[in-house]
């Protein structure tokens, strides 16, 4: 058994929300979409793996407009210079995922019950939100 832990942060690298979720559950349901957006509004950048129709128009009636790069079997649209360099600020989530993973070992494969489980996830989070560096 498996989870994923969806995470939604600022351009300063700050967590602005998380949902966990199965690891058989699509990245693009639109529920996690919506608890994650929950209160926000603006521009939503993610990867080519979020593309979908559905998503996006639920996003954009929220009053969020979902960013992504293009796949290489989509046709060209335009994008604006901003969107483009924001979208290489991939980096950002990145190393966010790599310091909960290597400095709060948040990949622990052996809790001993779901509770355990929950609290050093939890613990992780509030360490990476707390830690100022």
């Amino acid at each position: 058994f498996g989870f994923k832990l969806h995470l939604l942060c600022n351009e300063r690298g700050e967590l602005v929300n998380f949902y966990l979720t199965r690891d058989n559950v699509d990245d693009r349901n639109q529920k996690i979409f919506s608890v994650l957006s929950n209160g926000l509004f603006g521009e939503l950048y993610a990867d080519k793996g979020y593309i979908s129709a559905s998503l996006c128009e639920m996003l954009f009636n929220k009053g969020i407009h979902l960013v992504t790069g293009i796949k290489k079997n989509m046709k060209n649209r335009l994008m604006s210079v901003n969107d483009k360099m924001l979208l290489r600020k991939r980096s950002i989530i990145e190393t966010i995922n790599g310091e909960l993973k290597n400095i709060c070992h948040i990949e622990h494969s052996r809790h001993r019950s779901p509770a355990n489980f929950i609290l050093n996830l939890l613990t992780a989070l509030g360490a990476y939100s707390g830690n100022t560096n």
